[in-house]
């Protein structure tokens, strides 16, 4: 049974989403402090943690920053500050998804099982062997057929291969495609995802059945496998 911790000072929200965890199959531990939360968690990691930003004692953030000096556990934050900032300075110190509220629990269980599901996907080699990349040529395979890729396209693909389900910013996506850029709108990133979509879409022969990048909305795009 894979352990939740859930870090949320909301006492009723907290025990409606419990419910809904163990309802789905989860051991799920209940904080409503963050030094609490963070002491238990060296004592007993869990599988995943679900942080709100703004808990007592010892906030998200700063529970978020410490978890991942010492640990790869996967983290969704939980918010109710919706500014765009918060949502993208979360994701740089290392959450693995972000939630506002108001969320639904059940929207909240998906978005769990899905992290989880992720990290599995990346122990089994085999999901990898889908694309084969040579960095030399500038080259990226799905299975045999070769994608025509441009220069952007490569290093954005690349990168999402090399960090399954991590999610970027456009902000951060312009910046490892061209890190010299000055004044460049970051929705140039939009028109060559759309374009990456297609091409793997095209070779994979899915169509419009899967969206290889997906969008997080607010935040930017992450690489997902299709479900089996």
């Amino acid at each position: 049974m894979k352990h939740v911790m859930l870090v949320e000072d909301e006492v009723e929200l907290a025990h409606l989403v419990r419910d809904y965890l163990e309802a789905s199959g989860f051991e799920v531990s209940m904080f409503h402090d963050g030094q609490e939360a963070y002491e238990s968690f060296l004592q007993r990691k869990p599988n995943l943690m679900i942080l709100d930003l703004m808990v007592p004692r010892m906030d998200g953030l700063t529970i978020c920053r410490k978890v991942r000096e010492q640990s790869d556990l996967p983290i969704i934050m939980v918010t109710a500050r919706t500014e765009e900032i918060d949502r993208v300075l979360g994701l740089n110190m290392g959450a693995d998804d972000y939630v506002c509220k108001p969320f639904s629990p059940k929207e909240l269980v998906a978005r769990v099982q899905a992290v989880l599901r992720r990290l599995d996907r990346k122990a089994e080699p085999e999901q990898n062997d889908l694309f084969r990349i040579d960095k030399a040529q500038q080259r990226i395979w799905y299975k045999q057929k070769s994608l025509n890729l441009t220069p952007t396209e490569f290093r954005l693909l690349e990168l999402f291969l090399e960090h399954l389900g991590q999610v970027y910013s456009r902000a951060q996506l312009l910046d490892h495609i061209n890190p010299d850029s000055f004044d460049v709108a970051d929705r140039v990133i939009d028109s060559h995802i759309k374009n990456l979509r297609r091409k793997i879409s095209e070779a994979a022969d899915t169509g419009n059945r899967h969206e290889w990048v997906q969008a997080v909305y607010g935040v930017g795009y992450r690489f997902e496998y299709p479900e089996d």
